[in-house]
């Protein structure tokens, strides 16, 4: 009986967290609502206050993910102008070959 409890528990919270899109820390069961700039990763409240993390730098995992989304588009943007420069260095060789 309470190994089914537990079950309806762990469902419940699944649900909840599926329903609102956020994640749940595994050591305390709160949303992962900030993250840790200097372990990369995202982190709940209470871990915040812990000594694992009462010393780093903390953001909003929105601010986070926007900062890293800025930064990824801008890699991509790089790789994307790379290979528009190298496929014309192709192109021109391949045109004085023949």
């Amino acid at each position: 009986a309470k190994i089914i409890e537990i079950a309806k528990r762990l469902s419940l919270q699944a649900a909840k967290a599926g329903a609102g899109g956020e994640r749940l820390c595994e050591k305390h069961q709160e949303a992962l609502k900030l993250f840790c700039e200097e372990d990369r990763t995202p982190i709940c409240l209470v871990c915040r206050e812990s000594q694992a993390h009462r010393a780093h730098a903390v953001v909003p995992i929105e601010e986070a993910a926007e900062e890293y989304k800025e930064k990824f588009q801008a890699h991509v943007q790089n790789l994307k102008d790379r290979r528009e420069k190298l496929l014309g260095l192709k192109t021109a060789e391949e045109g004085k070959s023949l």
